[in-house]
């Protein structure tokens, strides 16, 4: 995967490898490249959602008078 990719950035690069696969014209070691890819763009992007999660429940927190709720 990149190196410094935005959440953005690797939204638009998922769905990018998501339309190359479903258009079945690439050979399947490149399809399994790209498929890794994708899945590790995805991790990514859960791990920035995760942290971004965490970040709004310390801002919350930290004035005390807002309760946390639950994102799920």
């Amino acid at each position: 995967m990149k190196k410094e990719i935005s959440f953005e950035s690797a939204l638009k690069d998922i769905q990018v490898l998501i339309e190359d696969l479903e258009n079945g014209n690439i050979p399947l070691k490149k399809s399994i490249a790209k498929f890794k890819e994708g899945a590790d763009l995805l991790n990514y992007c859960k791990k920035e959602l995760k942290d971004s999660e965490l970040s709004i429940q310390k801002i919350l927190d930290k004035d005390g008078k807002i309760k946390f709720e639950s994102f799920q």
